[in-house]
Parts: C-alpha cells; structure tokens; sequence
C-alpha cells in the first residue's frame, strides 16, 4: 500500500513533525508497537498489550467469515428477511458503515442498528420488524453494557411472549467474548449461535472481528476484498521509517497538530462516507480524549462551509476521485490556510484500508500524545452517574427536583444561573464558549433524520455566532464515543442538553423472562441525560439544558432560527 496521504499547508509544523520521525525511528517504535510493547505508551501496562488484537485481525479473521458467511446462508434459507443489531459504540458503529455504504443485497437481509434507549426508537422497532422473521443480534463484548442488557431483555420477553419459549431463543444469537456475562445467557436462553469476540481487542478497534463482519455477511457484503486491503494495510503499517508507513505518518500529524493547538480535525467527506466519519469519530475521540488532552473529529458533508483560517482546526478530505464537490470543498479549504490532509479512495475495497490505517493511526497519535488510547475512564464516570441517577429514581420514584431558568408552555430551559426569556437565554449560555473552545449539542432525543435535520440547522446557527466549530449527536449514543473527550479534553467545550417528554412509554424488564425491573425506557434516557450533566459538572464543564414538552421538531428549528 502506497502512502494515500497528500497533505497542504503544514510548513509551520513540518520540523516537529519530522522530529516525531526521527524518535519514531531512533527509539524503534513502529516495531514496539508490533511487539505489542506497552511502554510505547505507558510505564505501567493496563488496559493496553492485551488490547493490541487488531494490530492481525485482518488475516486472523479468515475463519470467522467462512463461519459467518454458512451463519447468513442459513438464515435466509429459514425465512428470515430483517436483522435487528443491539449494541453500542464499537459494536454498531462499524456495522452501520457496511449497512450504509455497502447496503444489503438482493438477497440478503435488511439490517438495522439500535443503539437507542430512547421508548420512541425501540417501540418503532418493536411495531414495525416483521413477527417470526426478524433475527436479533444482541453485541457485546460483556453483555453488561446497560443499554445493550436492557434492549435484550425487552426484545427477548416480547419474542417470548409472540411466539413461545422453544421458538423465542432460536430468534436470537450474540457476538460477545468469551466467559462474558452475555454468552451465559445466551446459552442458558438457547440462542441459536453464539460468536466468540477477541478480548484482546477493544470494542472501537473490533471492525476486523465478528463484531463488524458477522453483520457484514449478513447484509451479503463481499468481504474478502476488504480484509484483503486491510491486510495490505498492515503490511504498509509495519515499515519501520514513519515516513514511509502511512499509519505512523498520519498518527504523528494528528498528534502533533493537537499538541500545536489544532485539536479539531473536520472532516469533509463524500456524501456515502459519512457513516464513515461517524466511525472515525468514536475511534479518535474515545482514544485520545483524556489527559487534558484529544482531538475532537467534527463531520461535515460535502460542500459545508469552510469559515478561514482558525488556530485550532485542520481539515481531512476523504472521498472518490470523480467527486468534484468534495474537490472543490477541499480547495476551499485549502486557499483558508489551515493544514489539510487528503486521502481519494480507489473502490469500495479501500474502506477496508481506511479502517485499519485510522486504527493505526489512533494508536500513533497516542504515542505522540503522551496518552493511552485503549482505555476509557470518563465512560465509566458517566455510567456510574447513570446508575445512581437509576438508583434514586428507584428509591424516591422520581428524579431530583431541578429549578428552571425559564419555562413557557412548550420549552423548559435550565441554564447556570442566567434568568432570561427563551431562547434569549440560551443566547448568553452559547456566547461564553471561549476562543479555541468547541460546543456540542448532546440531544437525547429519538433518532432520525427529521430531527437530525433540525440538529444542523440548530449547530450551524451556533456555529455562525460563535465563531466556535459544532458538533451534535443523539445520547445516549455519544457517551461511547465523544463522551469520553468531553470529560476528558482540556476543558474548553460548552454542552446543551436537548431533552424531551416521552408521550409513551416501555417498561425495561430486569430479566428476559419480563421481571420487572421498576424503571421505563424514559426513565433509562432521562437518567442517561441526567448521569451525564452529573459528570460534565464534576469536570467543571459548562452545561444547560432545554427540555421540550412537545413538538420536539418545532421546538429546536425555532431556538435555530431566533440565535
């Protein structure tokens, strides 16, 4: 594999960029981090030798596709014609890009992705997926993830209660590690098969592992050309000249530019990478936020304005040669002065190099960095906030009483302090993002297209009148990626909570079997939100929240439109 990387205006960094290099080469790192050597990194080794599995996945993972192409043969010879994946980050994230750039052939079957808690999500799911002919994927490396626990308990006791107990396990099959919590439970439900992960991969980094490619060979994506591109990938990745190796190359800029202040990497993307991007998101975000340090991945679609030269971003440009969108909205980039990297994919085949060049590039950029770019400490702080959010609702039936800033008939907004009218209030909230800080819209909301809509237009508002880059997604998808950059960056991020009232509702059973476990899906999202704020101020971060009664749509295209 040939270095795809072209780069423009990095004069002012190329000497530490090539003194990256020379300590790459002189202190051998390349070949340390294939030796799986945890003091590239750190002293002391936790969390990082036995997370270096995705370093041979590529060409360790040629048994799992035989095994997962007979598991999709089978499936559709027995009638089933949907896939409805439960998981969260690393383990929907990747299979996401195959649904939606690779789509599902002909004869293969729909695949689609929860990673929700929100009831408005999971009852469409629940009214709309065919009876008897939908597979539930229940992934995992644990099985203890909240979210993914609580959607199999809920699926499974619906199925149970359709279709009877001898039928309702052959319905289901899990992708988890070995000895997990989830496998036993799948063994004792009578799943119909059980895929063992690597646990010595982590769940962002486990594309190459039966967690991205047995819904790959579901949806009937050819596989094999893409770990054949990985394959080649790794073999680039392992010569020991950083310059030469495009995984190292790519790391050290990153690392480097963040160190230098441009710690905000947007992407501008062809409109079919933008799952892509959502991937790259997690991966770079959750590994090297922390520390008071990261880079914050902001994606943006072909032909998004570019605002001039800035001191704290860079842009990366990937997409087809024949989109001259995309082309024309790199040179734009390029003419504001900021650093640019560029990459042009030959064919689909490509994305498998993609994914195994960011892997690697992610781990180098930490190296640069200082940090360790397998672990996650922030997201396990915003669990635990989740679960004594949970455990005083449980107690109490009810959360703690907040005190509104200001409420109307169809907005509450809980500021810090700033008595003002809505959505006046929300105006001096936003201007105090500070110069080389960011804002981001966390919207625990249902997911979907026409909010995620009225979520651009809300960002590009905010990002109009600040001056400050934007970035938005749906909780609690975003605590397993960005989530952990929030608490773990060097503090200069301003958040808005958007939350709604949830009209119906589903109890989430403690158990498969149905228990009860004394607590709803609203309430799981509402704790999700609330664990999150908790977090975020114990990090001495700046949150508000605007809480819609109703018109969710309405309501944020409004707040848009009077910034």
């Amino acid at each position: 594999m040939k270095n795809p990387l072209i780069t423009q205006n990095l004069e002012p960094y190329v000497a530490a960029i090539v003194g990256e290099q020379r300590r790459f080469q002189t202190d051998g790192l390349v070949a340390r981090i294939w030796n799986r050597d945890h003091t590239v990194w750190k002293d002391t080794d936790a969390e990082i030798s036995n997370r270096l599995g995705w370093l041979d996945a590529p060409s360790a993972s040629v048994e799992c596709v035989a095994e997962a192409e007979a598991f999709a043969s089978e499936i559709r010879a027995e009638g089933f014609t949907d896939v409805l994946l439960l998981g969260m980050g690393g383990s929907s994230l990747a299979p996401e890009v195959f649904s939606r750039i690779f789509g599902s052939a002909t004869d293969g079957v729909r695949l689609h992705v929860l990673d929700s808690t929100d009831p408005a999500a999971v009852l469409r799911l629940d009214r709309s997926l065919p009876e008897g002919k939908t597979l539930y994927l229940v992934s995992s490396k644990s099985g203890t993830t909240l979210e993914t626990a609580s959607l199999m308990n809920f699926y499974f006791s619906r199925v149970l209660g359709r279709i009877g107990r001898a039928r309702a396990g052959q319905s289901f099959a899990a992708i988890t590690d070995p000895g997990s919590f989830l496998e036993a439970e799948a063994r004792r439900l009578d799943f119909r098969r059980i895929f063992p992960g690597d646990p010595n991969i982590g769940g962002r980094f486990s594309v190459f592992s039966p967690f991205g490619l047995v819904p790959a060979a579901l949806i009937r994506v050819d596989i094999r050309p893409l770990l054949g591109a990985a394959d080649r990938a790794a073999a680039s990745c392992r010569r020991r000249d950083p310059a030469e190796n495009p995984g190292t190359n790519l790391g050290i800029i990153l690392g480097t530019l963040a160190r230098a202040g441009r710690d905000k990497a947007v992407f501008l993307l062809s409109p079919e990478l933008r799952s892509l991007g959502a991937w790259i998101e997690q991966l770079v975000a959750e590994s090297t936020g922390k520390e008071g340090r990261g880079i914050l991945p902001l994606v943006r679609p072909t032909g998004a304005p570019i605002p001039g030269p800035t001191s704290d971003r860079f842009y990366v440009s990937i997409g087809g040669a024949d989109d001259e969108s995309l082309a024309e909205t790199t040179r734009v980039a390029v003419r504001s002065g900021d650093p640019v990297l560029a990459m042009t994919l030959g064919g689909p085949p490509d994305i498998g190099a993609q994914f195994y060049l960011w892997e690697f590039a992610t781990a180098a950029a930490g190296a640069v960095l200082g940090i360790n770019p397998f672990d996650q400490p922030n997201v396990a702080l915003a669990k635990k906030k989740t679960d004594e959010a949970l455990k005083t609702f449980r107690e109490a039936g009810s959360f703690p009483a907040e005190d509104p800033s200001e409420e109307d008939e169809t907005i509450v907004f809980y500021g810090e302090g700033l008595e003002s009218d809505i959505p006046a209030g929300l105006q001096p909230f936003i201007d105090r993002s500070e110069s080389g800080g960011y804002f981001t819209i966390q919207a625990f909301l249902p997911p979907g297209e026409e909010i995620a809509e009225a979520l651009r237009r809300l960002a590009g508002r905010i990002e109009t009148r600040t001056g400050r880059p934007v970035s938005f997604d749906f909780g609690p998808r975003f605590l397993h990626s960005t989530g952990q950059l929030h608490k773990g960056d060097r503090g200069s991020g301003v958040f808005l909570q958007l939350t709604a009232d949830h009209p119906e509702d589903a109890a989430v059973p403690s158990t498969p079997d149905g228990a009860a476990s004394g607590f709803t899906f609203g309430n799981l999202i509402d704790a999700q939100s609330l664990g999150d704020r908790r977090a975020l101020r114990e990090k001495c971060r700046r949150i508000a929240r605007l809480h819609f009664k109703t018109r969710i749509v309405e309501g944020i295209f409004a707040a848009a439109d009077r910034l």
